[in-house]
């Protein structure tokens, strides 16, 4: 039996009304699940057209937003060895941790991108 025929034989079944309600539901609830879409490759509704766009800023902060708490975090931890300033080196122990944490974040978007066997960028 080919594909055909078997999708012949899906449209002869019929379903009852509760068992359409149940599928409109359900079809109802991923249709709002933006995570779900995501994962499915789709765009949600009320983002078609400048979807795209978003996406390429969202994906553009990670990496700048890394580098600027990195040139940061150096800027604070090299003054305030240098002047010995206490409130320059509590800058430098609050930016580390952000710092690793958002590199860490980008590490793995890399890494997950690299896993799906598809061109990687660092962007």
């Amino acid at each position: 039996m080919d594909d055909w025929e078997m999708w012949d034989r899906r449209e002869e079944t019929r379903l009852s009304p509760r068992e359409r309600l149940a599928l409109l539901e359900i079809e109802a609830r991923l249709r709002r699940d933006r995570g779900f879409a995501r994962r499915m490759g789709e765009e949600p509704r009320g983002q078609r057209g400048g979807a795209r766009r978003g996406r390429t800023h969202r994906r553009l902060w990670l990496p700048v937003g890394v580098l600027l708490l990195g040139v940061a975090s150096v800027f604070s931890a090299v003054m305030g060895i240098r002047t010995e300033d206490p409130g320059l080196l509590w800058c430098f122990a609050v930016l580390w941790p952000l710092t690793l944490f958002q590199a860490f974040r980008l590490l793995c978007r890399v890494a997950r991108r690299r896993s799906r066997g598809g061109v990687n960028s660092w962007l």
